[in-house]
């Protein structure tokens, strides 16, 4: 219970430290609200447009646990593919690197062409950003089981059935934290493919309520529906990274953010 108080506590003093600094730069630079409103007025925007915000927040937040699960499905499968079959490998590989070659504002207009102005351009956004950090990191876990390992199921598995029953009981178990850190990195970059879709076209969504607000000159919504957007891509983030903690749990002193202390 101390550590989720520390924990919180020291959430409320970053998000209050990010304030301060935030009104600071308002004062130092004397600028105007259509440029940059403060935090007191976005927070009003916040509260009294809170039944406006909610349901173009739910949208996004849906498309990117959407593409969160069809990102990890696909970059699991295809990493799988990729470290067994050399045939898999000729092909998927360079699928793989094509994936992340083709900046994402290059391909929202297509997909958006394609698929139309709802929800599932922006999934299909979503899953194209998370399919690398999933497949690449899982299948560097894959690559680089101890050797040990190896070398001891080699002494107790017959050839036939030695590479898949290798891959299920030793590479799969021991590639995990590696995917785990991947799935952390997707979290954290889910958020910018439901974004770019709706920027480009859509009828719902935070996106679609900055890129309005911004043209009507409403900049104190615009920056409500970011606050709101960062508010809950912080906490997917954190979700997935405590899930992952109680999954992996001889992994948790040495993930890159712990909570807990």
């Amino acid at each position: 219970m101390l550590i989720r108080l520390s924990f919180l506590f020291r959430v409320l003093v970053t998000i209050c430290g990010l304030g301060a600094l935030w009104q600071a730069i308002v004062w130092i630079t004397q600028s105007p609200p259509y440029i940059l409103p403060g935090p007191v007025p976005v927070l009003e925007v916040i509260v009294t447009r809170m039944d406006f915000l909610l349901p173009h927040a739910i949208v996004t937040v849906t498309e990117i646990l959407l593409g969160l699960l069809l990102g990890t499905i696909l970059g699991v499968i295809s990493a799988i593919l990729i470290h067994q079959l050399r045939p898999a490998r000729r092909w998927l590989f360079p699928l793989l690197v094509i994936s992340q070659a083709i900046p994402v504002f290059a391909i929202a207009p297509i997909l958006v062409l394609w698929l139309g102005y709802g929800i599932a351009s922006k999934i299909v956004m979503a899953t194209i950003i998370i399919y690398f950090p999933v497949t690449a990191s899982f299948m560097d876990g894959l690559r680089h089981t101890e050797s040990g390992w190896l070398e001891l199921a080699t002494t107790m598995v017959s050839d036939e059935q030695r590479q898949w029953s290798v891959l299920w009981h030793i590479r799969i178990p021991a590639a995990l934290p590696a995917l785990a850190s991947g799935l952390r990195v997707a979290a954290a970059v889910a958020p910018i493919g439901a974004i770019v879709g709706e920027w480009v076209g859509a009828s719902a969504g935070l996106g679609y309520v900055m890129l309005h607000a911004n043209g009507r000159m409403q900049i104190d919504l615009m920056f409500a529906a970011l606050m709101v957007l960062s508010l809950f891509a912080t906490m997917i983030y954190f979700t997935i990274d405590g899930l992952l903690r109680r999954a992996l749990p001889w992994q948790a002193n040495s993930a890159p953010t712990d909570t807990r202390t």
